[in-house]
């Protein structure tokens, strides 16, 4: 299980319990959709305090640096790379300046003010090659790699701390009003139950691959490209099969247990209920969004 252990990318840390994995699985999931709206039609220094306070509450948190140091130093990695080819790249903007100065020697006026829409533009080789970006690049570089680095990360942060049966039950429980339209609420949360225990499956499907393949020493050099494609097929084909097998013991494990009618069968893992640190987390939140309202707006 190295591949689990290296890469807990989406997968509930179950040691050490945290304060963040006592908090109610609604709140913690309003938090999240707070984390993922609010950056939409923000200001760049607001993206930038989000992004802050992501990192923040890792380290408040208490999450083991064995957890979040690979995962959190490749995402930061990404998102700058991100960031510097999203500012060097052209703004798409064609924009024809026009002089601000008077033509006529006699008139010559100072510029009103200091406003330039083109931050940086330095000559690397003659007129070839020029570093430069604008303010709309610095804008959009900003505003991609935040809002990359938020959507993941914050999303990870709340898989690692909530199992998935307090994120089904919480679910549910959001859902249960759609219950009088017909929706079946209860199937879905149990599938969704199903999809996230079934991640680790596949996770030690692909390691068991990879080691198989490993041990062979196979000599890719001398297949060639056409030969060690037809080898990763078989290889493809073989991962499916074995995750339909797997899928395929684990509908008969419920049916062997009585479960054919989620709505006859139903276990109640976690109870929900909102305790003295769940209210001031959601206190929490209305300032949060206060703060989005107030001074996150675009600018």
């Amino acid at each position: 299980m190295d591949l689990l252990r290296s890469l807990p990318l989406g997968l509930y840390l179950e040691h050490p319990l945290t304060w963040l994995h006592r908090l109610d699985p609604r709140v913690k999931m309003a938090w999240l959709l707070s984390f993922l709206l609010s950056p939409i039609l923000a200001n760049s220094w607001y993206r930038l305090w989000v992004v802050g306070i992501l990192i923040l509450l890792t380290f408040v948190g208490k999450i083991p640096k064995r957890v979040w140091w690979q995962q959190l130093g490749l995402l930061l990695l990404f998102c700058l790379l991100i960031f510097a080819l999203t500012l060097l790249l052209p703004d798409g903007m064609k924009m024809d300046s026009q002089p601000r100065i008077i033509p006529d020697n006699s008139l010559n006026l100072p510029q009103a003010t200091s406003y330039q829409y083109t931050l940086l533009d330095l000559p690397l080789w003659g007129d070839k090659l020029r570093l430069s970006f604008t303010r709309h690049s610095l804008y959009l570089a900003v505003g991609t790699s935040t809002f990359l680095f938020t959507a993941i990360y914050s999303s990870t942060l709340y898989l690692l701390t909530t199992a998935p049966e307090e994120i089904t039950a919480g679910l549910e429980e959001i859902l249960a009003p759609l219950e009088r339209f017909n929706i079946p609420v209860t199937e879905i949360s149990l599938t969704l139950t199903l999809a996230l225990r079934f991640i680790p499956l596949v996770m030690e499907e692909v390691q068991n691959l990879t080691r198989s393949i490993k041990t062979r020493a196979i000599d890719w050099q001398k297949l060639g490209w056409k030969n060690g494609l037809k080898i990763w097929l078989i290889v493809v084909d073989r991962l499916i099969e074995n995750l339909l097998v797997r899928a395929q013991q684990i509908a008969m494990a419920i049916e062997v247990r009585g479960f054919t009618s989620p709505n006859e069968h139903r276990v109640l893992w976690h109870s929900l209920q909102l305790d003295k640190a769940d209210w001031l987390v959601l206190g929490g939140l209305i300032i949060f969004w206060a703060i989005r309202i107030i001074w996150g707006g675009m600018s």
